[in-house]
């Protein structure tokens, strides 16, 4: 039994000599529970803006994601990220197997023990790679990802918030502000899908009709917002690690930057389509919470509407960089993750102030522009810059050396975008809207178009004819589109 007592104020004590607060841990594990709702909010917001037939593995992935990056934490994954040593990460297996990880002081608070800290981090570690998975929308095999999803948090996330959140990380070191996850969570993650994009191609039909589908179900998206809204309460709130005037301020600012930027985003689609969009306005949201998760910590109320109002319009802009670029980002997870984790960062460089910072009465920082700390946005940049180059680079690695390795391949093959990842892969489906249609009209009778979000016509009992005659029509649209 762990050798720990009460002391008369009802704090815990434990045998290092650590006096524990209670409120904090009991803060600390609610926003776990907080950002653990967030996963699945991925999942469900990238699934509600797929068709039909693609609909159930974003859900599943967010399952699969919690699942391997919870063992691959246990296993080395914290150890690797938050070891307490002079060279952190390479080769560190501190707290191999979460050994030793129980009532000692917090890398991150005195207040809460590692164990807590451990858990609440896991959820960060967690969400990350499921963000870059949206990546694969469409034409992925599902078993290659859990051994991506072990390797990139591995290789890409673990270092990167090694450097940013541990006391011994260089960015840490050289003053860098990221209260929350903007380079480790979305600049990550952003640029991840970014090269995942690259490495897969485009989907089958590009360019054409076939792909101008609507979102299958619009609630869906507004079912993952508001989990994702919910959550980043404890998300941002929780990085205070305490129950105190920071966590209060960060909530603040956090449900701030999330309405302006729902609200900025929604107006610049309106001035296009005449059209109130509930999808415009979910992604400026996502967008806003983007932008301030590194800033939450550090920048009053004033700041977070001009932090929502940049993330609306910059992510905005940022979709059309896929048209320009040529390449397939299936649910702009580089334009709302990446460019808002950099807008969010640049901007935590001019608005950071002391005394927001200094709320909870322990930290110490000289803050951003507004405290005439001109070095700041330097150390911003250059902390975002390395994130975004560093995951890039190792995604794009990690990618290839698995297309190389027999049974690794993620890219799907052409009949499985035609029946769809779900069928192929799954046996599984969303709803079961094929004995629906065939109950209500006979297969004649219907014609499921892409602009549906549907399956593609015939698909139910394909047969290798049919599967020929779709690519046949496929070719004969990006011929007719050249």
């Amino acid at each position: 039994m762990v050798n720990v007592t009460y002391d008369a104020s009802g704090d815990l004590y434990s045998s290092t000599g650590t006096i524990f607060n209670l409120g904090d841990i009991a803060w600390t594990l609610a926003s776990t529970a907080l950002v653990w709702i967030m996963i699945p909010g991925v999942g469900f917001f990238y699934s509600g803006l797929l068709r039909r037939k693609n609909a159930l593995n974003m859900i599943y992935l967010s399952m699969m994601t919690v699942a391997m990056v919870s063992f691959q934490w246990f296993f080395w994954g914290y150890s690797l990220a938050f070891s307490e040593t002079a060279s952190p990460y390479i080769g560190n297996l501190k707290y191999f197997a979460l050994r030793n990880v129980l009532d000692q002081p917090s890398i991150g608070s005195e207040r809460v023990p590692a164990i807590v800290f451990c858990v609440f981090q896991l959820m960060f570690a967690a969400i990350t790679p499921m963000i870059a998975l949206g990546a694969v929308a469409e034409r992925s095999r599902l078993g290659p990802l859990l051994a991506f999803v072990f390797i990139w948090s591995t290789l890409v996330y673990d270092p990167i918030a090694c450097w940013t959140w541990n006391s011994q990380g260089w960015s840490y070191v050289l003053g860098g502000l990221d209260f929350a996850g903007g380079t480790p969570v979305h600049i990550s993650s952003g640029t991840a899908a970014l090269a995942i994009s690259l490495y897969l191609g485009k989907r089958r039909g590009y360019g054409t009709e076939r792909l101008a589908y609507k979102p299958h179900n619009t609630t869906y998206v507004i079912l993952g917002t508001v989990f994702l809204w919910f959550g980043w309460f404890g998300f941002n709130g929780g990085s205070a690690l305490s129950a105190n005037l920071r966590a209060t301020q960060a909530c603040i600012v956090t449900n701030l930057a999330a309405s302006v930027g729902g609200l900025t985003w929604m107006l610049w689609d309106y001035r296009l389509e005449r059209k109130w969009s509930v999808v415009g306005f979910c992604s400026g949201a996502i967008a806003g919470l983007v932008a301030i998760t590194p800033g939450s910590g550090y920048v009053g109320s004033p700041a977070a509407v001009l932090f929502g109002f940049m993330a609306g319009t910059v992510c905005n802009f940022a979709t059309q960089l896929k048209f320009i670029f040529k390449y397939d980002d299936t649910l702009d997870i580089f334009a709302s993750h990446a460019i808002g984790g950099i807008v969010g960062n640049v901007l935590t460089g001019l608005f950071a102030q002391s005394s927001v910072a200094g709320a909870d009465g322990i930290t110490m920082i000289p803050g951003g522009w507004l405290d005439q700390n001109y070095r700041q946005l330097g150390i911003q940049l250059a902390d975002s810059v390395s994130g975004l180059s560093y995951s890039f680079v190792m995604t794009t690695i990690i990618l290839w050396v698995m297309h190389y390795i027999p049974g690794l391949r993620i890219r799907c093959d052409e009949e499985t975008e035609i029946l769809g990842v779900d069928d192929a892969e799954m046996g599984e489906f969303a709803y079961d809207y094929v004995a629906l249609e065939n109950e209500v009209m006979p297969r004649s009778e219907y014609n499921v178009g892409a602009s549906s979000g549907s399956r593609e016509p015939q698909h139910t009992a394909a047969t290798t004819s049919q599967i020929s005659e779709e690519k046949h029509a496929g070719e004969e649209d990006v011929s007719r589109v050249q």
